[in-house]
Protein backbone atom coordinates (compact mmCIF):
# COMPACT_ATOMS: atom_id res chain seq x y z
CA UNK A 1 0.00 0.00 0.00
CA UNK A 2 1.37 3.39 -1.02
CA UNK A 3 1.67 5.82 1.92
CA UNK A 4 3.12 9.33 1.70
CA UNK A 5 3.66 11.96 4.38
CA UNK A 6 3.31 15.28 2.58
CA UNK A 7 2.53 18.97 2.97
CA UNK A 8 -1.14 19.87 2.58
CA UNK A 9 -2.10 22.94 0.53
CA UNK A 10 -5.33 24.75 -0.42
CA UNK A 11 -5.74 22.18 -3.19
CA UNK A 12 -6.41 19.63 -0.41
CA UNK A 13 -9.23 21.53 1.29
CA UNK A 14 -11.90 19.06 0.20
CA UNK A 15 -9.93 16.18 1.74
CA UNK A 16 -9.31 18.23 4.90
CA UNK A 17 -13.02 18.88 5.28
CA UNK A 18 -13.71 15.16 4.89
CA UNK A 19 -11.37 14.49 7.83
CA UNK A 20 -13.06 17.00 10.13
CA UNK A 21 -16.57 15.86 9.13
CA UNK A 22 -15.65 12.29 10.04
CA UNK A 23 -14.66 13.54 13.50
CA UNK A 24 -17.78 15.70 13.89
CA UNK A 25 -15.75 18.88 14.46
CA UNK A 26 -16.92 22.45 13.85
CA UNK A 27 -14.22 23.78 11.50
CA UNK A 28 -14.95 25.24 8.09
CA UNK A 29 -12.84 25.38 4.94
CA UNK A 30 -11.90 28.94 6.00
CA UNK A 31 -10.39 27.55 9.22
CA UNK A 32 -8.20 25.13 7.27
CA UNK A 33 -7.20 27.80 4.78
CA UNK A 34 -6.27 30.20 7.59
CA UNK A 35 -3.87 27.61 9.03
CA UNK A 36 -2.24 27.14 5.64
CA UNK A 37 -1.85 30.89 5.12
CA UNK A 38 -0.52 31.53 8.63
CA UNK A 39 2.01 28.69 8.34
CA UNK A 40 2.50 27.67 4.67
CA UNK A 41 4.66 24.67 5.62
CA UNK A 42 2.80 23.78 8.83
CA UNK A 43 -0.15 21.61 7.70
CA UNK A 44 0.73 17.99 6.91
CA UNK A 45 -1.08 14.80 6.02
CA UNK A 46 -0.59 11.16 5.14
CA UNK A 47 -1.92 10.20 1.72
CA UNK A 48 -2.86 6.56 1.16
CA UNK A 49 -3.60 5.50 -2.41
CA UNK A 50 -4.76 8.99 -3.32
CA UNK A 51 -6.77 9.60 -0.11
CA UNK A 52 -5.67 12.02 2.58
CA UNK A 53 -6.12 9.64 5.52
CA UNK A 54 -4.74 11.76 8.37
CA UNK A 55 -3.71 15.34 9.14
CA UNK A 56 -2.06 17.67 11.63
CA UNK A 57 -0.97 21.30 11.88
CA UNK A 58 1.40 23.53 13.80
CA UNK A 59 1.32 27.35 13.89
CA UNK A 60 3.90 29.56 15.56
CA UNK A 61 2.98 32.72 17.48
CA UNK A 62 6.11 34.84 17.68
CA UNK A 63 9.07 33.24 19.45
CA UNK A 64 7.11 32.14 22.51
CA UNK A 65 4.49 29.60 21.49
CA UNK A 66 3.52 27.10 18.83
CA UNK A 67 0.13 25.44 18.70
CA UNK A 68 -0.56 21.93 17.39
CA UNK A 69 -3.99 21.12 16.01
CA UNK A 70 -6.13 19.26 13.50
CA UNK A 71 -4.75 15.82 14.49
CA UNK A 72 -7.33 13.79 12.59
CA UNK A 73 -7.56 10.34 11.00
CA UNK A 74 -10.36 8.92 8.88
CA UNK A 75 -12.07 6.05 10.76
CA UNK A 76 -11.08 3.40 8.23
CA UNK A 77 -7.39 4.31 8.60
CA UNK A 78 -7.15 4.45 12.40
CA UNK A 79 -4.82 2.26 14.49
CA UNK A 80 -2.05 2.43 11.89
CA UNK A 81 0.10 4.99 13.70
CA UNK A 82 -0.62 7.83 11.29
CA UNK A 83 -1.41 10.39 14.02
CA UNK A 84 1.86 9.57 15.78
CA UNK A 85 3.83 9.84 12.55
CA UNK A 86 2.36 13.26 11.76
CA UNK A 87 2.75 14.59 15.31
CA UNK A 88 6.37 13.47 15.52
CA UNK A 89 7.01 15.21 12.20
CA UNK A 90 5.31 18.42 13.32
CA UNK A 91 7.40 18.55 16.49
CA UNK A 92 10.59 18.44 14.40
CA UNK A 93 9.62 21.45 12.28
CA UNK A 94 11.20 24.85 12.99
CA UNK A 95 7.80 26.17 14.03
CA UNK A 96 7.85 23.75 16.98
CA UNK A 97 11.59 23.62 17.70
CA UNK A 98 12.43 27.32 17.84
CA UNK A 99 9.93 28.46 20.49
CA UNK A 100 9.61 28.31 24.26
CA UNK A 101 6.36 26.36 24.36
CA UNK A 102 4.42 23.86 22.25
CA UNK A 103 0.83 23.27 23.34
CA UNK A 104 -2.41 21.73 22.13
CA UNK A 105 -6.00 21.01 23.11
CA UNK A 106 -6.62 17.28 23.09
CA UNK A 107 -9.61 14.97 23.13
CA UNK A 108 -9.90 11.96 25.43
CA UNK A 109 -9.11 9.80 22.41
CA UNK A 110 -5.89 11.65 21.61
CA UNK A 111 -4.65 12.27 25.15
CA UNK A 112 -2.76 8.94 25.57
CA UNK A 113 -0.74 9.59 22.39
CA UNK A 114 0.13 13.13 23.45
CA UNK A 115 1.29 11.87 26.85
CA UNK A 116 3.51 9.28 25.18
CA UNK A 117 5.16 12.09 23.20
CA UNK A 118 5.93 14.21 26.25
CA UNK A 119 2.82 16.31 26.84
CA UNK A 120 0.95 16.57 30.10
CA UNK A 121 -2.45 17.96 31.09
CA UNK A 122 -2.36 21.59 32.21
CA UNK A 123 -6.08 22.33 32.45
CA UNK A 124 -9.49 21.11 31.42
CA UNK A 125 -11.40 23.01 28.75
CA UNK A 126 -15.19 22.95 28.73
CA UNK A 127 -17.09 23.61 25.54
CA UNK A 128 -20.45 25.27 26.17
CA UNK A 129 -23.24 25.55 23.62
CA UNK A 130 -26.17 27.92 23.30
CA UNK A 131 -29.11 27.40 20.96
CA UNK A 132 -30.26 30.15 18.65
CA UNK A 133 -32.35 32.28 20.95
CA UNK A 134 -32.01 36.03 21.33
CA UNK A 135 -30.17 36.94 24.58
CA UNK A 136 -30.56 40.12 26.60
CA UNK A 137 -28.27 42.61 24.94
CA UNK A 138 -27.34 46.26 24.62
CA UNK A 139 -28.50 48.05 21.51
CA UNK A 140 -25.50 50.39 21.32
CA UNK A 141 -23.33 50.13 18.24
CA UNK A 142 -19.97 48.56 19.10
CA UNK A 143 -16.79 49.71 17.33
CA UNK A 144 -14.51 47.41 15.38
CA UNK A 145 -11.12 46.38 16.75
CA UNK A 146 -8.44 49.05 16.91
CA UNK A 147 -5.31 47.03 16.26
CA UNK A 148 -2.86 48.96 18.44
CA UNK A 149 -4.36 48.83 21.98
CA UNK A 150 -6.23 45.61 21.25
CA UNK A 151 -3.16 43.70 20.10
CA UNK A 152 -1.09 44.97 23.04
CA UNK A 153 -3.74 43.86 25.52
CA UNK A 154 -4.04 40.47 23.83
CA UNK A 155 -0.30 39.84 24.01
CA UNK A 156 -0.35 40.65 27.72
CA UNK A 157 -3.27 38.29 28.34
CA UNK A 158 -2.30 35.49 25.96
CA UNK A 159 1.43 35.54 26.62
CA UNK A 160 2.50 35.35 22.98
CA UNK A 161 2.23 37.41 19.79
CA UNK A 162 -0.75 36.26 17.73
CA UNK A 163 -1.32 39.46 15.76
CA UNK A 164 -1.27 37.60 12.46
CA UNK A 165 -4.07 35.29 13.62
CA UNK A 166 -6.21 38.09 15.06
CA UNK A 167 -5.80 40.21 11.95
CA UNK A 168 -7.25 37.39 9.87
CA UNK A 169 -10.02 36.54 12.33
CA UNK A 170 -11.36 40.08 12.55
CA UNK A 171 -11.97 40.04 8.79
CA UNK A 172 -13.74 36.67 8.80
CA UNK A 173 -16.48 37.06 11.40
CA UNK A 174 -17.69 39.57 13.98
CA UNK A 175 -15.44 41.79 16.10
CA UNK A 176 -16.40 44.26 18.82
CA UNK A 177 -14.06 46.48 20.83
CA UNK A 178 -13.80 49.02 23.62
CA UNK A 179 -11.62 52.15 23.82
CA UNK A 180 -9.47 50.44 26.46
CA UNK A 181 -8.41 47.84 23.89
CA UNK A 182 -10.68 45.08 25.15
CA UNK A 183 -12.26 43.09 22.34
CA UNK A 184 -14.26 39.99 21.48
CA UNK A 185 -14.51 38.03 18.25
CA UNK A 186 -16.68 35.33 16.75
CA UNK A 187 -16.44 33.38 13.54
CA UNK A 188 -18.65 30.97 11.57
CA UNK A 189 -18.56 27.24 12.14
CA UNK A 190 -20.07 24.31 10.29
CA UNK A 191 -22.33 23.45 13.26
CA UNK A 192 -22.32 26.63 15.35
CA UNK A 193 -20.67 30.03 15.48
CA UNK A 194 -17.57 30.05 17.69
CA UNK A 195 -17.29 32.79 20.31
CA UNK A 196 -13.75 33.87 21.18
CA UNK A 197 -11.25 35.17 21.88
CA UNK A 198 -12.46 37.74 24.40
CA UNK A 199 -9.86 39.92 26.16
CA UNK A 200 -10.75 42.75 28.55
CA UNK A 201 -9.34 44.90 31.33
CA UNK A 202 -12.13 44.02 33.78
CA UNK A 203 -15.06 41.59 34.25
CA UNK A 204 -17.46 44.46 33.56
CA UNK A 205 -15.85 45.16 30.20
CA UNK A 206 -15.79 41.45 29.35
CA UNK A 207 -19.51 41.10 30.11
CA UNK A 208 -20.32 44.09 27.91
CA UNK A 209 -18.33 42.59 25.05
CA UNK A 210 -20.03 39.21 25.40
CA UNK A 211 -23.44 40.88 25.35
CA UNK A 212 -22.53 42.70 22.15
CA UNK A 213 -21.34 39.49 20.55
CA UNK A 214 -24.42 37.49 21.49
CA UNK A 215 -26.62 40.22 20.08
CA UNK A 216 -24.68 39.99 16.82
CA UNK A 217 -25.05 36.19 16.84
CA UNK A 218 -28.71 36.08 17.85
CA UNK A 219 -30.70 33.20 16.39
CA UNK A 220 -27.48 31.26 15.75
CA UNK A 221 -26.23 28.32 17.82
CA UNK A 222 -22.94 29.32 19.49
CA UNK A 223 -19.96 27.41 20.98
CA UNK A 224 -17.86 28.98 23.73
CA UNK A 225 -14.77 27.28 25.21
CA UNK A 226 -14.13 28.07 28.89
CA UNK A 227 -11.48 27.25 31.45
CA UNK A 228 -13.23 25.83 34.54
CA UNK A 229 -11.54 28.42 36.78
CA UNK A 230 -13.19 31.31 34.94
CA UNK A 231 -16.14 31.77 37.28
CA UNK A 232 -17.40 34.99 35.71
CA UNK A 233 -17.57 33.45 32.24
CA UNK A 234 -19.33 30.33 33.52
CA UNK A 235 -21.91 32.47 35.31
CA UNK A 236 -22.55 34.52 32.17
CA UNK A 237 -22.74 31.36 30.09
CA UNK A 238 -25.50 29.96 32.30
CA UNK A 239 -27.29 33.32 32.39
CA UNK A 240 -27.30 33.53 28.60
CA UNK A 241 -28.54 29.99 28.01
CA UNK A 242 -25.31 28.05 27.43
CA UNK A 243 -24.82 24.46 28.64
CA UNK A 244 -21.59 22.42 28.81
CA UNK A 245 -21.50 19.81 26.01
CA UNK A 246 -17.89 18.65 25.68
CA UNK A 247 -14.61 18.39 27.56
CA UNK A 248 -11.11 18.87 26.16
CA UNK A 249 -7.72 18.99 27.87
CA UNK A 250 -5.10 21.68 27.38
CA UNK A 251 -1.67 20.06 27.25
CA UNK A 252 1.92 21.29 27.31
CA UNK A 253 5.38 19.73 27.49
CA UNK A 254 5.98 17.65 30.58
CA UNK A 255 9.59 18.85 30.79
CA UNK A 256 8.33 22.41 31.24
CA UNK A 257 9.88 23.68 28.04
CA UNK A 258 10.38 22.37 24.52
CA UNK A 259 13.13 23.74 22.31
Amino acid sequence: MSEQLRLLTPADLEDCMRLKEAAGWNQTAADWLRLMLLEPDGVWGIEVEGTVAASGSVVRYGDRLSWVGMILTLPEFRRRGYARTILEHLLKLPQARDVDWVKLDGTDQGQPLYEQLGFQVEAAIERWQRSGTTPPAETLAAPALDSSPGMALDRKAFGADRRSLLSRLKGEGVCRALPSGGFAMARPGSRAAFLGPCVAESPQEAERLILWMLEALREQPVYWDLLPGNGNAAAWARQFGFEPVRRLVRMGPSDGRRR
